[in-house]
């Protein structure tokens, strides 16, 4: 803390420095200084720059506790702030007899963006990040990974109670990546230019529910919201808001089962491999034409009965239309059974992290599934 003596000392400084004209003491006779001279100009070797003379003073301020933390960080370069790379691309999933089937497509939308990564997030279910990803802190050379290191937080706890958007196990997975988003936006503090309904991050979540009630997809999307706490420096305060669930199979009773996509960001154009299949895409039509097993599982996606498709016809199919579809991009390709687990048919460039099971979950924990609806 500053003491009294010293901060009237440090007043008068500054009071002698706004005067018109200073009496200074030359040690002969009482001398005048111009008034377009201030008292540091005047005492300073001329040859001092102004930017020196700028640092010297406000190093003043700061030690004689004028300036605060807030506006230390508020004065602080964008560049030392956290930044987030952002994944683009699609996830494409074909829901078959015995088995789930995914893609995910890197389509990156700035330079050097980071790919769709894949995360083993329990014995039943996986997860393709898309969005803000990965993070970099100023002070860490080793970025912060959203598919690392994941924990799942118990559902026995009283704060993670199930708002009744998703069950419980899924919301498990979503407050667990929202624990590791928290303080990673938190260091936000300049206005981010996105759209209101715009996620941040978006998993799209698939797999086998548990007590048999058969696969599932779920897209998994976190927003953020900020505050300008500050008008000088432009300083707002980020925070991510909770996870907002959409599934998208199955699919209502008495509607076709058919392949689901999910994109980041929402607004990429391009046809879904549903709309190129449906359109008769020639690309498409020459693989119906040159192999009698991908026929029959277009066959069963024309009928709106993809479930009904054999699980490794529809894994090369796929394995076959991705290089069509999306020429020159990088692709992961895997399947999920509900006996074996998940296995790569295409496997990424790096190995994926399996996450912790939680152990705190028991066994007997309802759920609210309903049974789909085996009839198209």
């Amino acid at each position: 803390m500053t003491s009294p003596l010293r901060r009237t000392c440090l007043n008068r400084l500054l009071a002698r420095a706004k005067s018109a004209t200073l009496p200074y003491n030359s040690g002969r006779a009482t001398a005048k200084v111009p008034a377009s001279r201030t008292l540091a100009e005047f005492m300073m070797p001329k040859a001092l720059s102004s930017v020196r003379l700028l640092s010297l003073f406000c190093s003043s301020l700061l030690s004689a506790g004028f300036v605060t933390p807030a506006l230390r960080a508020q004065e602080s370069p964008r560049e030392d702030e956290i930044v987030a790379s952002l994944a683009g691309g699609r996830v494409i999933v074909h829901v078959a007899r015995d088995t789930i089937v995914f893609a995910a497509i890197d389509q990156p939308i700035e330079a050097k963006a980071v790919p769709p990564r894949v995360v083993n997030l329990d014995v039943g279910h996986v997860g393709v990040l898309l969005g803000a990803s990965e993070w970099q802190l100023p002070a860490d050379p080793r970025p912060v990974r959203l598919d690392r290191n994941i924990q799942h937080i118990a559902t026995a706890d009283q704060k993670y109670q199930r708002s009744g958007e998703a069950e419980p196990d899924l919301e498990t997975i979503g407050v667990s990546f929202l624990e590791k988003l928290r303080p990673l936006v938190a260091q936000l503090h300049h206005k981010i230019e996105m759209a209101p309904d715009e996620p941040l991050l978006q998993i799209v979540v698939l797999g086998y529910a548990p007590e048999s009630y058969g696969p599932e997809v779920w897209v998994v999307e976190y927003r953020m919201e900020q505050e300008q706490i500050s008008t000088r420096g432009e300083y707002w305060q980020t925070r991510v808001l909770r996870p907002r669930f959409t599934q998208l199979y199955p699919p209502e009773k008495r509607v076709p089962r058919t392949p689901v996509e999910s994109r980041y960001p929402p607004e990429m154009k391009g046809p879904t491999l549903l709309e190129l299949i449906q359109g008769n895409d020639p690309r498409i039509a020459r693989l119906r034409a040159g192999e009698p097993r991908f026929a029959r599982v277009l066959e069963a996606i024309d009928k709106g009965q993809a479930q009904k498709a054999v699980g490794i016809d529809s894994a090369d199919f796929l394995r076959a239309a991705l290089p069509l579809i999306a020429p020159n991009a990088r692709f992961v390709l895997g399947t999920i059974e509900e006996q074996r687990g998940f296995a790569w048919i295409v496997p990424p460039d790096e190995s994926v992290e399996k996450a912790k099971e939680d152990k705190d979950r028991p066994p007997e924990a309802p759920s609210l599934r309903r049974k789909p609806d085996p009839s198209p």
